[in-house]
């Protein structure tokens, strides 16, 4: 089951990268990503673009179950 999730999520990073300009044209401009980052390109593309590789990283940690050895010593703190 990790490794349909795990793709699931790479799927939806790769759209995010692949589609942060279409997204930006559908949804507008985010204020705060065009104040606080200042890239090359346009901050909202560049927040859609980050958001997709955290997506992609964090879904192959979960394919390979490397998210659940570093999050398993704080399951204690919530009651897991």
């Amino acid at each position: 089951m990790n490794f349909i999730g795990g793709l699931v999520g790479v799927a939806v990073g790769f759209l995010l990268i692949k589609y942060s300009v279409t997204l930006t044209d559908t949804f507008g401009r985010i204020q705060w990503a065009e104040e606080h980052m200042h890239s090359g390109m346009s901050g909202t593309y560049s927040l859609y673009r980050l958001t997709g590789v955290a997506f992609i990283i964090l879904s192959l940690m979960y394919m390979f179950d490397i998210l659940g050895i570093l999050i398993g010593p704080l399951a204690g703190l919530f009651g897991g």
